[in-house]
């Protein structure tokens, strides 16, 4: 078994390194990004970002600031999280309405701002200043864009290339010989995962030393969040190309699939503020755990028990695409 599994191994490896565009593309693709979004991004955005916190829905006694346009409120239930983003800057203010008190980052510029405009017609507001560091867009944006890149990679890399060996034959032949479609799935389950893993170190490193992003956890605790979250895209992606033959098929389910995650797993933007209903069906993406796990390592020094509801939802799809995988798969399909 275990010969039978490293041949087809090694043999995945070799077609991948020795395909210099695709291995060469791979690495270059995430860096273009991250260097556009530091250019685009290195000054602040001009809407400002103000944190609410209130039990009446419709938001009595409101104060005068929140009718002017150009700032953004968003409801929060948990003082301390919100808070925390003041910190961060990721928040300009947070009010607290029901209180009659709001706090604010003292090194925020833009805080600094929402503060006046909220003092000058609301003075009975009381005030609390917190300290935190700046986390810039790059530093938010970066564990986005590695996920994006391994979502690709597990998603097309994998897929495409078993629809492309049962197209072509070379899957039949597999047929004849003793290895069993569950060693053939294993090996290229495993050729991928030492891919993404690779590739997404270099990419995370590289980018971390040329523009000196933050990370307040620990390096491995992030490692181990890729892995698992490559192993649960792979496994998806060795579910779609189970039995299909037809490569335009598999592009179109796997594209079907791929955009909806990068939309709205949070990789270019918050979900906060967004219609409950579609923060619900977000929850439901393997890429948005991958997400919202890697940002609180990174950017918030989260450990794994912090994450851990994300990594057990990761490992339990898993388990259940890997198998339904392993299940349906057809060397021939299409009944041929």
């Amino acid at each position: 078994m275990i010969k039978r599994f490293y041949s087809v191994f090694a043999a995945r490896n070799k077609e991948f390194f020795r395909d210099r565009y695709s291995f060469m593309w791979s690495f270059l693709f995430p860096f273009l990004l991250v260097f556009g979004f530091a250019f685009i991004f290195k000054s602040q955005n001009d809407l400002y970002q103000v944190g609410v916190l209130s039990q009446q829905d419709a938001y009595i006694n409101k104060p005068l600031v929140m009718d002017l346009k150009h700032i953004n409120f968003i409801h929060y239930d948990d003082p301390s999280y919100a808070e925390d983003l003041i910190r961060r800057h990721q928040l300009d203010l947070l009010i607290d309405i029901d209180q009659r008190h709001y706090w604010v980052n003292r090194t925020s510029p833009k805080g600094y701002m929402i503060e006046r405009l909220l003092l000058a017609d609301d003075h009975d507001y009381s005030r609390t200043s917190v300290e935190g560091t700046y986390i810039r867009y790059i530093d938010w944006v970066l564990p986005g864009i590695i996920a994006m890149s391994i979502m690709y990679s597990c998603l097309f890399g994998v897929g495409y290339a078993i629809v492309r060996y049962r197209k072509n034959g070379v899957l039949k032949r597999f047929r004849a010989t003793p290895i069993r479609s569950g060693e053939f799935i294993l090996a290229h389950l495993c050729s991928r995962l030492l891919v993404v893993m690779f590739s997404s170190c270099v990419i995370y490193l590289g980018t971390h030393f040329i523009f000196e992003t933050l990370m307040f956890g620990k390096y491995w605790h992030l490692f181990l969040i890729f892995l698992v979250g490559a192993f649960c895209l792979t496994s998806f992606s060795l579910l779609i190309a189970a039995r299909t033959r037809s490569e335009e098929l598999t592009g179109g389910l796997l594209n079907i699939l791929a955009w909806p995650m990068m939309g709205l797993s949070g990789i270019w933007f918050t979900l906060e503020g967004a219609p409950k209903s579609l923060q619900t069906f977000s929850e439901f993406l393997p890429l948005t755990h991958i997400v919202t796990a890697a940002r609180k390592v990174s950017n918030e020094g989260a450990s794994l028990m912090e994450v851990q509801s994300h990594i057990w939802f990761l490992l339990i799809m898993s388990a259940v695409f890997l198998g339904l995988a392993a299940w349906l798969f057809d060397w021939e399909s299409d009944g041929r």
